[in-house]
């Protein structure tokens, strides 16, 4: 059997920036432990499979080691095949069925628009050796329904991190965000995210992480949209818009190869 299977790069609209994700195809579900052996053949931060449902797409996320409940890069990516390989008119909005409920894709010019749930942190306790692994002072400690926020000084902070992977990995928790209001206009923050507890040790752009930074700096800054950028080694430009208990979140993607899985 011949799957489609392509790479995409999401929260960019350049080649070698932004998040690769692998985006696979399938004309019906397949075995869990088949999806995460390609997911690991892959080697990507995140794979994402679809497949057609009577009123959209069910969509799963793997990273090379286990199933995540929810991802922004590779679902932006999925949005985007559907689109220019011609499985959705461009017209169409695109419901997604998660295990995150259901999420809408829609297209706005060169960028797409995700609609995902909020989820805001809470304040909290740093967690034994957080500071020591990150090497930094926290201004701010929350814990999300997924991560830890840790809010720092400056976005200088923010960039010059160089995080013990070691002693990051044995927190309990999918994964670090760091953050700080940004320094570098146009934007309004900046972030990385750090998840080697999930075979990640640090992904690029993090969709599913601004639902947590949105509602943060949304409050903070007192506004509704916002404009950010993660400051990972390829980085990417993420918009930000708080709409109640939802976020919408906008990005570009670009297409870097496209094949076929043989196996």
């Amino acid at each position: 059997m011949r799957t489609p299977i392509f790479q995409v790069n999401a929260f960019t609209d350049a080649p070698f920036s932004g998040n690769p994700a692998a985006v696979c195809v399938l004309s019906e579900p397949r075995e869990t432990s088949w999806m995460q052996r390609v997911a690991q053949e892959m080697n990507l931060s995140e794979t994402a499979f679809l497949w057609p449902d009577e009123d959209g797409f069910h969509l799963r996320w793997f990273t090379p080691t286990i199933e995540v409940e929810l991802c922004g890069h590779a679902t932006l990516a999925s949005a985007h095949i559907l689109w220019t390989e011609g499985y959705v008119t461009p017209q169409e909005s695109i419901r997604f069925f998660t295990r995150s409920g259901v999420l809408v894709a829609m297209r706005r010019g060169e960028w797409i628009e995700l609609d995902f749930p909020a989820t805001p942190a809470e304040p909290t306790q740093a967690p034994p050796r957080l500071q020591e692994s990150l090497g930094v002072t926290p201004c701010f400690v929350g814990r999300s329904r997924f991560d830890y926020l840790v809010e720092v000084e400056s976005e200088d902070v923010v960039r010059r991190l160089t995080p013990n992977f070691a002693l990051l990995e044995a927190i309990p928790t999918r994964g670090i965000i760091v953050t700080s209001r940004s320094a570098t206009p146009p934007f309004d923050f900046v972030s990385r995210f750090f998840a080697p507890r999930v075979g990640v040790r640090e992904d690029p752009v993090t969709g599913s992480a601004h639902c947590c930074l949105g509602p943060f700096w949304g409050q903070r800054l007192g506004r509704a949209e916002l404009l950010a950028y993660q400051a990972s080694a390829r980085g990417g430009v993420v918009r930000v818009r708080l709409a109640g208990d939802r976020v919408i979140l906008g990005g570009q993607a670009i297409t870097m190869w496209r094949g076929e899985l043989l196996w």
